[in-house]
C-alpha cells in the first residue's frame, strides 16, 4: 500500500499491488476496459459453460476484496461476483478477470481523505 501525506491530506493506493497481480495472472499485455463490469453480463447460479478452478477463483476474489479497500470503484462488481465464489463457472471467471481489466486502466487511483478539523468520512458508491 503506497501512503502519501500533504499539507491536504493523505492519499492512499495500491498501484504496486495492481501491477503484481497483472503479471501473476498474465494480463500485463491485456486491453483494458472503461467499466469494472459488463452492464449486459447476466450471472447466475444456473450459468452455461465449464466448471473454473474454485481455489482460483476464491485466491483472485480475496485478492479483489482486499483491493476494494482503497478502490471503491470496484465495490459492486466484487459483491455482485462474489456471491458464486462457492461454484463458480467460466463466465463468473471471466467477470473476475474483467475486474482485472478494469484496474489496469488506472492501476494508481488514489483514495484522498482530506485533512479536516471534523473526523468523518463520507463515502458514496452506486449500489442496487
Amino acid at each position: 500500500m503506497e501512503i502519501a501525506r500533504s499539507s491536504k491530506g493523505i492519499s492512499v493506493s495500491q498501484r504496486k499491488y495492481v501491477l503484481d497481480l497483472l503479471k501473476e495472472t498474465g494480463m500485463t499485455g491485456c486491453k483494458p476496459v472503461d467499466t469494472p463490469m459488463d452492464p449486459n453480463m447476466k450471472l447466475g447460479t444456473q450459468t452455461s459453460g465449464t466448471v473454473a478452478d474454485r481455489g482460483r477463483n476464491q485466491q483472485l476474489m480475496g485478492k479483489h476484496i482486499y483491493r476494494a479497500h482503497t478502490r471503491l470503484d470496484i465495490g459492486f462488481s466484487i459483491s455482485v461476483v462474489s456471491q458464486f465464489m462457492n461454484n463458480p463457472s467460466e463466465e463468473h471467471m471471466q467477470a473476475v478477470y474483467g475486474i482485472i481489466r478494469y484496474l489496469k486502466s488506472n492501476p494508481g487511483k488514489w483514495l484522498f481523505f482530506r485533512k479536516a478539523t471534523t473526523r468523518t468520512i463520507d463515502a458514496f458508491t452506486d449500489v442496487d
